[in-house]
Parts: C-alpha cells; sequence; structure tokens
C-alpha cells in the first residue's frame, strides 16, 4: 500500500465554490484537532462543516488524506523557508529563529500528525492498516537547504549524521519531550532547540576539521617511505 506521503501536496482547486468546499473543510478539522487534540473522521469533518459526507469523501478519502492537507496548510511558510546566506552555522540559525515558532502556533495539528504515523507504522507492522500510512518528512528537504552551505566544509558521512540529528531537534518533538516532561515552557523550548542545533553544527565542523588534519597528517608521515624505496 503507497504511503500518503507529507510532502505530497493535496490537490486543492483554485477557485470557486469547490476551492471554498476545500478550505472549509481544512478549516473545520483544523479547529476540531486544535479543539479536541484527536485526528478526526472525514464523516465527523463533513457534520460541522454542514456539507454532505460524498461531498467531502470527494476532496478527502483517507484521514491521511486529511491530515496531510492540515499539514500543509499549517506549515506553509516554514515549507517556503528559503536563504541566501552563504554562513552555514547562520542559516541554520536562521531556519530556527524564523520558522520553530510556527510549531507553537500549530502544535495541536503537529502533534496530531505524529500520533498518526505512529498509529499506523504500528498498524502496518501488525498487517492491519486500512489505509495509505501517512508518512511525515517535510523537515527533510528544508534542513538540506539550511546545511548546503556547509557542504564543503563537512564530509559525507559526518554532513549526513549532521542532518540526522538535526531532525531529531527541528519539529515538534522537542515540544513533546520538553514540555510533557521537563514542563518548560515556550521561550525555553525555542531557546534549547536552537542551542541544541548551533551546538550540533560546532560538533560537526570541529569532527570533519580533526578529521581531515589527521588524513593529512598521515599522507605527510607516509611520503618519506615512499621517497626511501626508490
Amino acid at each position: 500500500m503507497a504511503a500518503a506521503n507529507a510532502n505530497t501536496l493535496v490537490t486543492a482547486p483554485l477557485r470557486g465554490v469547490k476551492a471554498a468546499t476545500m478550505q472549509l473543510l481544512l478549516d473545520t478539522a483544523m479547529g476540531l484537532i486544535s479543539e479536541k487534540g484527536h485526528i478526526p473522521s472525514i464523516a465527523e469533518v463533513a457534520v460541522l462543516a454542514h456539507v454532505s459526507r460524498a461531498t467531502a469523501y470527494r476532496y478527502f478519502t483517507t484521514r491521511s488524506e486529511l491530515i496531510a492537507a492540515v499539514i500543509n496548510e499549517s506549515l506553509g511558510p516554514v515549507r517556503r523557508f528559503r536563504s541566501t546566506q552563504p554562513d552555514g552555522r547562520e542559516r541554520v540559525k536562521e531556519l530556527f529563529e524564523e520558522t520553530f515558532p510556527r510549531f507553537k502556533e500549530f502544535e495541536p495539528q503537529l502533534r496530531a500528525a505524529a500520533q498518526l504515523a505512529l498509529e499506523h507504522e504500528a498498524l502496518e507492522r501488525a498487517g492491519l492498516l486500512e489505509e495509505r500510512p501517512y508518512r511525515r518528512g517535510h523537515r527533510v528537504a528544508i534542513l538540506a537547504h539550511a546545511i548546503e552551505p556547509l557542504n564543503a566544509q563537512l564530509t559525507p558521512a559526518i554532513r549526513q549524521r549532521l542532518h540526522q540529528a538535526l531532525a531529531v531537534v527541528y519539529g515538534i518533538e522537542p515540544y513533546v519531550v520538553l514540555r510533557d516532561i521537563m514542563n518548560a515552557n515556550d521561550k525555553q523550548i525555542e531557546s534549547t532547540a536552537l542551542w541544541m542545533a548551533l551546538t550540533l553544527v560546532d560538533a560537526a565542523l570541529k569532527e570533519s576539521q580533526e578529521s581531515r588534519q589527521r588524513r593529512s597528517s598521515r599522507n605527510v608521515d607516509t611520503k618519506p617511505a615512499a621517497r626511501s624505496k626508490r
């Protein structure tokens, strides 16, 4: 069964009654998630939006498609983040300062998406999933753009590790851990996430520099031995 990837936009009509209906369904779903903290069924959204179930199902056939559209709506400015900052560390800082607060604004919706992804993964492993699995993934491309200026400074392996490590820090997960377990407030969560991100960048740069120095030292050490054999 093909996954409903978070990076795949649900195609929305651009004008007229269909566009208005799509927006009505999205707004209703986002309101329900914000108010009740759970992902509503398509039927529940239809009832509260005062449209027929048949109409609602023409736009969203599964919860996966519904939540994908909700997340696309919530993260629009985040997904459009583009920076011309040439310094990689500063670009990562810019990303966190400009977009991370958006996660707080749409925290219920992002928590619901995480919940659905975990639920689907468990059901899929058990062979019980009856709809297209929902997969998250917006952050992959966003973070790749953020660390792009660091490509020349990092070894490929360290760059990949940094990309993966930042994916743990960037998203709704810091809110789940720091608010639910550590009782941190919004400002503390944002500052801690930024601190972790920059610490990871600094560690990656340091490790790459040390790795190149070791290779350079080994190359120098082998040159006299190579000459002595001639």
